[in-house]
């Protein structure tokens, strides 16, 4: 039986897939670093339109296809896909649905326009990391979750997903980075990520400002540890998490050879 350490990358983005802050760079430095040190490595992020299928030879997994997340009184279908990182054995599987993901743009439409279906998308793209794993039967050590749409993951963890065996053991880290959106989600954000009777109102508080910042909080709030994943970063938050108690927090080193995050992660499957 294997006793290789399971560590799983939640993240909005990752190169060479998509590029849209300077983590995700590190986010794929972290997975083949991890890889490269006997942890046995997954990776989820949003198939969004933008990311070419062919060039970075996406296929379906069919076994895992065919899961519905109910957000909101919907079902919407879950298809799932895999690619091989360039470069690592290691495999990056990419959540899509027809309605959410298969457009051109990633946020924002032509005319820059915030899509209104962006809380919905953000829901989903939780919800589903979350049913993909259980639907692995693969228990993650550690859980990484990074960029603001996956802001939920960590609540939902310590919530409606606390009692599944797949995640009984999870510890969870979640990377603050720089904000990059200045919108909204929505007046109704809040009474559709409830996605069961087990997330209490209160629970929700962090995020209630329904932006960016607030995906951010909601995330750390809920997490084992914090890491800092940029330089520029909201004074708030920085005030609220670089010293909260109980949590293991990693300051933003441009410098790093990301060797404290192997160690953070050790610490915590440890425990």
């Amino acid at each position: 039986m294997s006793t290789k350490k399971r560590i799983l990358f939640i993240a909005t983005e990752m190169s060479p897939y998509l590029e849209l802050t300077e983590f995700a760079e590190i986010v794929n430095k972290l997975a083949i670093k991890c890889n490269e040190n006997g942890y046995e490595v997954r990776c989820i992020m949003p198939r969004f339109g933008v990311i070419n299928e062919r060039r970075h030879r996406l296929h379906e997994v069919v076994r895992l296809s065919g899961i519905n997340v109910s957000i909101d009184n919907d079902d919407h279908p879950l298809q799932i896909k895999v690619a091989s990182l360039p470069n690592a054995r290691l495999q990056v599987y990419f959540l899509d649905n027809e309605d959410f993901f298969r457009r051109k743009y990633i946020f924002h439409d032509e005319n820059d326009h915030w899509f209104e279906d962006n809380d919905l998308r953000t829901i989903f793209f939780c919800k589903g990391a979350l049913e993909t794993v259980k639907k692995f039967g693969w228990p993650p050590d550690i859980i990484h979750c990074s960029g603001w749409m996956t802001g939920l993951v960590p609540l939902y963890l310590k919530t409606v997903y606390k009692r599944e065996p797949v995640f009984l053991h999870s510890k969870v880290v979640f990377t603050i980075g720089q904000n990059t959106f200045k919108e909204k989600l929505g007046r109704h954000f809040l009474e559709k990520a409830v996605i069961h009777a087990n997330i209490k109102e209160k629970e929700l508080d962090p995020y209630k400002d329904n932006n960016n910042t607030a995906m951010f909080r909601g995330g750390a709030h809920y997490a084992d540890a914090i890491t800092f994943g940029a330089e520029k970063i909201d004074k708030k938050l920085v005030e609220e998490f670089a010293k909260s108690r109980g949590k293991k927090i990693l300051p933003y080193n441009k410098e790093s050879d990301l060797t404290e995050y192997l160690e953070l992660y050790h610490e915590l499957a440890s425990k």
